[in-house]
């Protein structure tokens, strides 16, 4: 049998096992719901989908077990374009895709499309730039390229740290949803989930490298996209009578319109909003007075004294709870009062879903315009850039499987990406009406439920004590739009727990990826390629596997401290691969005069500056590195450019750093020209 012969015939098996997996889960999902009517508890449901997914995943692991190179860093380079491009989206549709896009949709309106922009236009600069020159240059990762097109082991070092830096950055903010899904599924503390999630994330990955990730990750694209469409379709179904809400939430658009025209010139909503104007503004003049804290608290104890003395039975108990509720330390108040300032957000008016580049006045706009096109050009540049995905295009058979296979990942990658924006809609028309204006006494159940996971990402406080719910007295995460849709859409909670199970599924597919990403770096490009040349592979392999444990339980750590939010850290990735990848890489294929000086100094230069910007402007950040303290306003901004797009500075500078460096240096050896023309031109055989 030929070579061609024999990746059909593997092609056709596979498509018939995904086909009886397909179904073997649709029958289990049904048999969990008939077992719901007939009484059997959340809880049990939760565990059930918890159990199951890992178990399938691990099983998955166990028999794609491996200790050959090839298998284990790029599976064999024997995946099918379609099955490669399942794999990408489900790599690709991590926990900011599946959990936080919609969620950041419904907080942004308009400025939340900058994500769909970015992150789908990246693929065409992957399929024209990238994929296919990356799969012709045929080995394992992207330092492999650095260091072979740039000479010597300097290119590769500086590849394996931004790789490394990118990843870990990536994998902390899957980590942290693995955690909250997790917690939702089993009620188990938030940080023990996030250890509970980790097994089933090393189980894949750390067994059988690229080859297990890759299968489990297309049985994880499966998941993840039923999971995602049953409830938006069920709500769209519920409101319009149309099954399909990528074409029809334009009408619910509308209404929602109509009801932030009301809500903006409601008097209960005017009144709350100014309490919160005013509470912002006493926690601002309280942060900048030192003494504050110790004042407020004689203020406390003298009401109470006076109270007690003049026998005034409710002031006392009033004075008394007032000083039981004040913060203990100063760190205390600080904390509190920085809350406080924070809510001045809420102190405006409803933000418009429909209204692009909303701002008061043309000064606002033209800031939130800015920040927009920024944050598409960054996410654009980031995706053609993070090396956890174009290492799937080294997968492929073929350098034209590899092109095909970028078009299979952007439709696999559409189906979601079409169907955000309609979520985004949906839900926010059942908050306008059956949460706002109900009494607190009567607020749905899937309030009260999600309060209790996290009062963080949910929570509804009476700020005017009238007992009626206002928009502005609602406070909610992104992070859990999608998880609480089942429970919104009055949908079983088998089906909430199947949309735990996708979220799960995206978040460990992503993990897989990246971990393998870093343990490559480090076992591959440095140990391999730098120290040892010579270590035999089952030595190569199996350090692989010691390091990916390592980096997964220290990513854990950092994820349980949760440190900022996901849709930041993963953003915050992509700005980091965007600056210290996509020049040189780009230059390198596409520019024969580029030497390994320029592209060392652009690639530094590029991430530095992302970085010093990033660490300048996140308040967590620039307290670590900087010693600003958390109180202090952000006032080093560039152009009014927020933190999450810093790499727009940083790419124009890597861009210009390696072309001046590269026109003022030695031009490559004829030996790097002609791998530069191997790798441009697919008929062209190697010198």
């Amino acid at each position: 049998m030929s070579a061609a012969q024999g990746q059909k015939a593997f092609t056709a098996q596979l498509k018939k096992v995904y086909s009886w997996y397909t179904g073997g889960f649709i029958v289990f999902v049904v048999m969990l719901a008939m077992l719901e009517q007939m009484g059997l508890p959340r809880a049990t449901i939760g565990y059930v989908f918890l159990a199951a997914t890992v178990l399938l995943y691990a099983g998955i692991g166990i028999m794609s077990r491996t200790n050959d190179a090839a298998e284990y860093y790029v599976a064999g380079r024997r995946v099918p374009s379609m099955f490669n491009g399942m794999a990408t989206g489900a790599d690709w549709m991590s926990a900011a895709s599946f959990i936080g896009m919609a969620g950041g949709l419904y907080l942004q309106g308009f400025n939340g499309l900058a994500f769909i922009m970015g992150w789908t236009g990246g693929y065409c600069l992957v399929a024209l730039f990238l994929a296919p020159y990356l799969r012709k240059f045929g080995q394992f990762t992207i330092p492999d390229f650095l260091g072979a097109r740039y000479g010597g082991h300097v290119p590769r070092l500086i590849g394996i740290v931004i790789a490394i830096l990118c990843s870990f950055t990536y994998v902390v903010a899957q980590i942290y949803g693995v955690g909250l899904i997790t917690t939702r599924l089993s009620g188990v503390d938030f940080t023990i989930g996030i250890f509970l999630g980790l097994a089933g994330i090393l189980v894949c990955s750390f067994l059988g490298g690229m080859k297990a990730v890759t299968w489990t990750q297309v049985a994880q694209y499966i998941i993840l996209i039923v999971a995602y469409l049953i409830p938006v379709v069920w709500l769209s179904v519920k409101q319009t009578g149309i099954p399909i809400p990528q074409l029809v939430y334009g009408a619910q658009l509308e209404k929602v319109t109509q009801i932030e025209k009301k809500l903006a010139d409601d008097p209960r909503e005017k009144e709350v909003r100014e309490i919160f104007k005013r509470r912002a503004a006493e926690a601002d003049a309280r942060l900048g007075d030192p003494n504050a804290h110790a004042a407020g608290r004689v203020a406390l104890e003298k009401a109470v004294a006076e109270a007690r003395g003049a026998n005034d039975a409710d002031a006392l108990r009033r004075a008394e709870e007032a000083l039981a509720k004040y913060p203990k330390s100063e760190a205390e108040a600080r904390a509190a009062w920085t809350r406080d300032k924070a809510a001045a957000a809420r102190a405006n008016p409803p933000l418009r879903h429909g209204e692009a580049f909303p701002g008061k006045d043309e000064k606002a706009r033209d800031i939130s315009r800015r920040n927009f096109l920024a944050l598409v050009f960054c996410l654009m540049v980031g995706t053609a850039a993070l090396p956890h995905i174009l290492m799937r295009y080294y997968t492929t058979p073929s350098v034209r499987e590899a092109r095909t296979s970028v078009t299979w990942s952007l439709f696999f990658i559409f189906l979601l990406y079409f169907t955000a924006p309609a979520l985004a809609v949906l839900v926010k028309h059942v908050v306008y009406n059956d949460v706002v204006g109900t009494a607190f006494a009567a607020l749905p159940a899937w309030i009260q439920s999600w309060s209790k996971v996290d009062p963080s990402l949910l929570s509804v406080v009476d700020v005017n004590k009238d007992g009626i719910v206002q928009l502005a007295e609602i406070s909610i995460g992104g992070d859990i739009v999608v998880l609480a849709t089942p429970e919104i859409a009055g949908l079983p909670y088998v089906i909430s727990g199947l949309v735990a199970a996708g979220g799960l599924a995206a978040a460990l597919s992503t993990a897989d990826g990246l971990l393998l990403t870093i343990a490559s770096a480090l076992s591959h490009d440095l140990y391999y390629k730098m120290i040892d040349p010579n270590a035999p592979t089952s030595r190569r392999v199996l350090l692989s596997k010691v390091l990916l444990l390592v980096v997964a339980v220290l990513a854990a750590l950092v994820a349980a401290r949760k440190p900022a939010d996901i849709l930041f850290l993963v953003s915050a990735a992509f700005s980091l691969a965007a600056a210290g990848f996509f020049p040189a890489l780009v230059l390198g294929i596409f520019w024969k005069r580029t030497t390994g000086i320029g592209a060392c100094l652009g690639m530094l230069a590029g991430v530095a500056i992302t970085f010093h910007y990033m660490a300048l402007n996140q308040v967590w950040l620039r307290e670590v590195f900087y010693g600003i303290p958390k109180s202090a306003p952000v006032t080093s901004l560039w152009w009014d450019i927020q933190p999450i797009s810093a790499g727009v500075f940083g790419v124009p500078l890597g861009f210009a750093v390696i072309v001046l460096v590269s026109l003022i240096t030695p031009a490559p050896s004829r030996a790097t020209q002609h791998l530069v023309e191997h790798v441009r031109y697919p008929n062209l055989k190697p010198a």
